[in-house]
């Protein structure tokens, strides 16, 4: 079922500046892929150079950074974000990773690994703290 809040849901559209209407950006937009019922906060900043998936009702919080390239190690690679996956308030994704199905990611979380599905996960760096119950 979709929450209420979702009744009117659309996809955003990017200005010249590659912000939304809801004051979030993505640089290089033509990679970010999007599921339905997905929610960003403001002021976060998606660089989706190699790819970035978000399935459906993904949440994530507001200023958070999620790189698919990072100039500091020379990392880069897609970023897939999982159905229900939930990202805590000025958390930072590095390039490559997975967070998986279900799962929660804390809030002012460095996420430098994978995190697994059905788990709650935070700390600079990210550590998987327990199993979420079924």
């Amino acid at each position: 079922m979709v929450d209420k809040r979702f009744k009117n849901w659309k996809y955003p559209e990017f200005d010249n500046k590659d912000m939304t209407q809801w004051n979030w950006m993505c640089q290089h937009h033509e990679n970010l892929k999007l599921g339905k019922y997905i929610d960003i906060g403001a002021f976060t900043y998606i660089n989706a150079k190699h790819g970035v998936d978000i399935k459906k009702n993904v949440q994530i919080g507001s200023h958070c950074s999620i790189y698919s390239v990072s100039t500091i190690d020379n990392k880069k690679g897609k970023i897939v974000i999982k159905e229900n996956a939930r990202l805590g308030t000025h958390s930072t994704i590095m390039p490559g990773i997975t967070i998986g199905k279900n799962s929660i990611v804390g809030a002012y979380s460095f996420v430098d690994k994978d995190i697994p599905d059905n788990t709650i996960a935070y700390g600079v760096p990210v550590n998987v703290i327990r199993k979420l119950k079924k």
